[in-house]
């Protein structure tokens, strides 16, 4: 049962089962710099992004025209990095303030220019309660065998987030970025959609880096010329429990730089951090990891 209620939990995008307020719909926010991936692209006939609030914090569902919306640091601090932020929710859902906008603004406040990107989505049914009870059945039979891998997958997920990529480095004189040092930093299926970009992506086109947070840790088969990998994780995730760091090793083996943050709370959903454990480190050691790494050093010559 402990199970299921977090896969719950993973769709809805919120920390714990039991802090989770009532989804409620909610209007679209107003995004004037966002930017189709596709600008050809229309919305199937009768399609329509369906937007909820938790709380605060927005998501939506139903995405079928994706975009990415940069979010831009002070040009006086720029280091010229850029981040595309990928936020989860189990392919069905995207917790857009919880694991996107909130992330972003982090990055661009420390100098790094970040892309936050809107991946197109499993279909749910439009209504708000059909579709709560659809994606909770949905995760709980996708997540029946712990040693496997999530059964819900979507592979234009991949496909946006290389797309994401391209466009991020052939922006990057108008942007201030370096094309060298295009990453990316996904939460949960976010991170999954990070990983599969990382792993199907070919040379140039992939990401140059990868924050892999609160994603599966089930091994995978690794390039030795994979981009570099920080990976952040709770050891009480009831959503994804680690009996081991299968993915870290799979790096380790092929000779791929990677460094593992295990923190002993913090549950599933943590997105910036939970108040009162350590996982509120995560996205300061994820720009330490950049800067030991160097990337974060040179600026971009205007």
């Amino acid at each position: 049962m402990k199970r299921i209620a977090a896969a719950v939990a993973l769709v809805l995008a919120v920390p714990a089962i039991a802090q989770m307020p009532t989804p409620v719909p909610a209007e679209a926010p107003a995004d004037p710099n966002a930017i189709p991936l596709y600008p050809d692209m229309k919305a199937p006939k009768g399609s329509t992004e369906n937007w909820v609030r938790f709380g605060k914090d927005l998501a939506v569902r139903n995405v079928t025209v994706p975009t990415i919306t940069p979010v831009l640091p002070d040009p006086a601090k720029a280091t010229g990095a850029a981040v595309v932020v990928a936020p989860g929710g189990a392919f069905m859902l995207l917790a857009m303030d919880h694991e996107g906008w909130s992330v972003a603004r982090w990055l661009a406040d420390h100098g790094i220019a970040a892309f936050v990107l809107k991946y197109r989505l499993n279909q749910t049914p439009a209504d708000i309660g059909e579709a709560s009870a659809y994606m909770g059945k949905r995760m709980a039979e996708s997540l029946r065998d712990p040693t496997a891998a999530p059964g819900i997958t979507e592979p234009r997920a991949t496909l946006d987030s290389l797309a994401a990529l391209k466009l991020v480095r052939a922006g990057a004189g108008k942007w201030g970025v370096d094309p060298q040092r295009v990453g990316m930093i996904g939460f949960s299926a976010g991170a999954m959609t990070v990983l599969n970009a990382a792993l199907e992506g070919k040379g140039s086109d992939r990401p140059s880096f990868i924050g892999y947070v609160y994603g599966p840790m089930l091994a995978r088969e690794v390039p030795a010329d994979a981009p570099p990998m920080f990976a952040a994780i709770a050891n009480d995730d009831s959503l994804f429990p680690n009996p081991s760091y299968g993915l870290v090793e799979s790096w380790r083996r092929a000779h791929a730089p990677v460094e593992l943050h295990a923190y002993e709370r913090g549950d599933h959903g943590f997105g910036t951090g939970k108040p009162g454990t350590t996982t509120m480190g995560v996205l300061p050691q994820f720009q330490a990891w950049l800067d030991m790494r160097g990337l974060l050093n040179a600026k971009v010559a205007q």
